[in-house]
């Protein structure tokens, strides 16, 4: 990956993002009609930390109140990144342990640019059902001719749609907002808990503010690696590790199911099926379902095991042709204007269109159930912007205070990328790691052993003296 090479020490990046105390958080309903015990506030940070005397923006900011003896704030992500964050604590108030609720506020913000926080758009409608042209898949032939029209329109729509602001939409900016937040709820230090994307926010705040980190828990973890390309590459990965848990799921129940009394039947039964939508897209209601929305709307319900029988229930209603029991969920519409905003203004991406075709075709071989869209060209080949600064680099300095939690079979985040995340952040971390699947570890997948980890971590600071796997 290129990139404009700039010497900015760490101290200088730290000093850069605080500017002093924000105003201390004051406390109301939330917006929305989000019901209680959330309670919201907003925090004013500057647009462009690089003049923190110019225009402000107001980052949405979302509490619950810790039930018991306080010891902190637990400031969270749900990743995306694009996702918004205010409700996050009011889910996790529901599912975390009562010895975790008692000691926390939870913390929960829509990251700039998403949500309530000045959010960006690239025209992304709500009516658009077509998962593959969203998630970057080529033409049925390997062809990317109309991905790249699909991404040069997004690129064109994002700059016309969100404005100048577009390029402060950045990870390193998203990190010094946590700062003001931190600041704001007067504390001098914060814990974290980020899933997915949010694993790479709280590395890059843990590298830029390590002293202002507590408890920092990183669960479901990115590559800290070749952003956001590598990320995109992984997913190949990551759905070659999961499909077998499906594919050995419904052979088990192949009697009700009728998708393939083995694995590899299984398997042949989601390929064939691909390849029919391919050739004959299958109408319904929403719009016509291709191959690739059938591929990704495959690769979202893998996400979690409790989606297992939906993901069966779209493959029977694909193979008999029944058009009305066909249920496409096109999240990625939710979050996709934010994302792409992250996306492409953190790293600089390739723009050399031959070099993503020749990486697509080798990309099908390599990995057939993701049908070449982890190696697809994005919206970031056409970005107007070059990254107004370096990527952080994760290292091994500062505080031993991290720990990740991963599945070993996760079809988003694979475990060859927490890996790299754990050997680039060194013995500032531990690792605990799941034999499961699915995209979420702590408190999802009913690993007691991997929730016990993590919890007394948060709870009394107890970390293992090495990795654990459970």
């Amino acid at each position: 990956m290129i990139f404009t090479k700039m010497l900015v020490t760490l101290a200088m990046t730290a000093g850069l993002t605080t500017g002093g105390m924000s105003d201390t958080a004051q406390w109301q309903g939330c917006p929305g009609g989000l019901p209680a015990p959330l309670e919201c506030t907003s925090v004013q940070v500057p647009m462009d930390y690089g003049n923190p005397g110019g225009s402000k923006i107001s980052i949405e900011v979302s509490r619950v109140k810790a039930t018991g003896r306080r010891r902190g704030a637990l400031m969270m992500n749900p990743g995306g990144p694009g996702s918004p964050g205010i409700q996050m604590p009011l889910q996790m108030a529901q599912s975390l342990p009562k010895s975790v609720t008692d000691e926390y506020d939870l913390i929960g913000f829509d990251p700039r640019g998403t949500g309530r926080s000045a959010p960006v758009d690239c025209g992304f409608t709500p009516g658009q059902i077509d998962l593959g042209a969203m998630g970057g898949y080529p033409s049925p032939d390997g062809s990317i001719a109309a991905s790249v029209d699909h991404a040069r329109t997004v690129a064109q729509r994002c700059v016309q749609d969100s404005g100048p602001d577009l390029p402060y939409i950045t990870t390193n900016n998203t990190a010094r907002d946590m700062d003001r937040i931190r600041a704001a709820l007067g504390e001098q230090q914060i814990s974290y808990y980020g899933t997915s994307y949010g694993t790479y926010l709280g590395a890059v705040y843990s590298t830029m503010f390590p002293q202002r980190s507590d408890r920092i828990v990183l669960d479901s973890v990115n590559t800290p690696n070749d952003l956001w390309r590598g990320t995109f590459l992984n997913f190949g990965q990551g759905m070659a590790d999961r499909f077998p848990d499906f594919a050995s799921w419904a052979a088990a129940q192949d009697a009700a199911l009728h998708l393939g009394a083995t694995p590899d039947a299984v398997r042949a039964t989601y390929l064939g099926l691909a390849a029919q939508l391919d050739q004959t897209p299958l109408p319904t209601k929403a719009g016509p379902v291709s191959g690739n929305t059938f591929r990704e709307q495959t690769r979202e319900y893998l996400y979690n095991t409790v989606t297992f029988p939906d993901l069966a229930q779209l493959w029977q209603a694909v193979k008999t042709g029944d058009a009305d029991a066909v249920q496409i969920n096109p999240s990625l519409q939710v979050i996709l204007s934010g994302a792409t905003a992250i996306w492409c203004n953190d790293a600089e991406w390739p723009r050399n269109i031959a070099a993503y075709q020749r990486d697509v075709l080798r990309n099908r071989q390599q990995y057939p159930l993701t049908a070449g869209m982890p190696a697809g060209i994005e919206p970031c080949a056409f970005w107007p912007y070059r990254p107004a600064e370096p990527v952080t680099r994760i290292t091994d300095h500062g505080p031993s205070n991290i720990l990740l939690a991963q599945n070993e079979r996760d079809p988003a985040t694979p475990l060859r990328g927490a890996l790299e995340m754990r050997k680039a952040l060194g013995s500032r971390a531990r690792m605990v790691t799941a034999n499961a699947g699915g995209h979420g570890a702590y408190r999802m997948t009913g690993n007691a052993c991997l929730d016990g980890v993590v919890t007394a971590f948060l709870t009394d600071g107890t970390r293992p003296d090495n990795d654990v796997r459970c």
